[in-house]
C-alpha cells in the first residue's frame, strides 16, 4: 500500500472532499506542483482549473478550483478555493456558453463594459473547460 496523506478541499461555502490521497496535482501561481506524502511545507496559491487526487489504491478524482490558495502540512494538504466543484458536476455546455458569452462582451467596444470582470470571467470558463476534458481524456484512458 502506497503512503497517504489527508487532503481536503475547502470552498467558501462548503468542504467538498475530506480523505486520504497518495498525490495531489494542482497548478499554481508559479507552476504545475505534485504533492505527495512527506512534503516539504508549501503555501501557495492556485490558478483556476483542474485538481487532481490520486486516492488511496490509486483512483483519481479531478475538482475544479476558480482559485485560492493550498497548504501543505506534514500531515495534511489544505486546498482553499474560492469556487470548488467536482468535475462530474461540471454542466460543459453551459460552461461553453458562458465563455462564447465572456468572449462576445469583450469584443464589445462599448465604455461600460468592465473588461477586468469579463477578463476574468473568461479566464475561469476556460479553465472550467480544460477540468472537465482533463476528466473527459482520463476516463477514456481508462
Amino acid at each position: 500500500m502506497a503512503a497517504s496523506v489527508h487532503c481536503s478541499i475547502v470552498s467558501a461555502e462548503q468542504e467538498i472532499f475530506s480523505g486520504l490521497v497518495e498525490m495531489v496535482v494542482a497548478t499554481g501561481t508559479m507552476g504545475e506542483l505534485g504533492i505527495l506524502p512527506g512534503h516539504a511545507p508549501l503555501l501557495s496559491g492556485i490558478k483556476p482549473g483542474p485538481i487532481k487526487l490520486v486516492l488511496e489504491g490509486g483512483a483519481d478524482e479531478i475538482f475544479f478550483a476558480s482559485g485560492g490558495f493550498i497548504e501543505v502540512q506534514p500531515t495534511a494538504i489544505t486546498v482553499l478555493a474560492d469556487t470548488a466543484i467536482r468535475a462530474d458536476n461540471i454542466d460543459e455546455a453551459a460552461a461553453a456558453e458562458a465563455e462564447r458569452k465572456a468572449q462576445a462582451e469583450l469584443l464589445d467596444q462599448r465604455a461600460d463594459v468592465d473588461f477586468a470582470r469579463v477578463t476574468a470571467d473568461l479566464q475561469e470558463q476556460a479553465a472550467m473547460l480544460r477540468t472537465v476534458r482533463k476528466m473527459r481524456d482520463q476516463k477514456n484512458r481508462v
